[in-house]
């Protein structure tokens, strides 16, 4: 298995390049759909929220309200960094568990990190980081137009992640994602081409080590 952790800031294209490599072939564990499962009814996370935060986070039905959280979390650091606090370690767990159950096969693995730090490459043993990248300003315009987002929150949260700068300099690979669909289609191509021979070179590499093991 090869292990990738790919991310890349808001508006930037992340969500589909990993649509676009799992039509490649690629496997994918998605820190935001274990987002969402880790704060469901029941769960410890959502529990430690209400705990942190009140009952206003929380829908009709007791579902956590993610517009309400938003808004009392992203306007305030010290809220955010609680809020992080809280859910960060248990999507990595999850996410640790479902790496580790694909640890013997063959497959290119995504793994989805929107803010993936370098302690992740060693939290889940990533063999390559590959950043989705395009210029700020187009990606605000892309979160406004396509998501109808407020300019202002879409800022703001962007503004909470890491930095165009901080994400390029712990990238293995560059996915460039200025130029359209056309322009990253072949990105797209170009990068599963090096992920594929990657993940044989480990195999064969693997295959070697064990044939010296006897």
């Amino acid at each position: 298995m090869l292990a990738v952790g790919l991310t890349g800031g808001l508006g930037a294209g992340k969500s589909t390049v990993a649509e676009l490599l799992v039509q490649r072939g690629a496997s994918l564990i998605d820190a935001d759909a274990i987002a969402r499962q880790v704060v469901e009814p029941g769960r410890p996370a959502l529990a430690a929220l209400v705990d942190r935060f009140g009952t206003a986070i929380l829908g009709p039905d007791a579902t956590l309200d993610r517009a309400a959280l938003a808004a009392v979390a992203f306007g305030d650091p010290d809220a955010l960094a609680d809020l992080n606090a809280i859910t960060h370690p248990a999507i990595a767990a999850e996410m640790a568990n479902q790496r580790h159950a694909l640890e013997d096969t063959d497959a290119v693995v995504l793994l989805d990190v929107p803010l993936l730090k370098p302690l992740h490459r060693d939290v889940l043993a990533l063999d390559v980081v590959a950043v989705v990248d395009c210029d700020p300003e187009v990606a605000l315009e892309r979160v406004v137009t396509e998501r109808a987002m407020d300019r202002a929150d879409a800022r703001a949260r962007m503004a909470a992640q890491p930095s165009r700068q901080e994400r390029l300099q712990g990238a293995d690979l560059v996915i460039d994602n200025n130029d359209g669909r056309a322009a990253l289609e072949a990105e797209v191509d170009r990068v599963w081409t090096a992920l594929t021979a990657m993940a044989a070179d480990k195999a064969a590499a693997g295959a070697a080590g064990r044939e010296e093991g006897r």
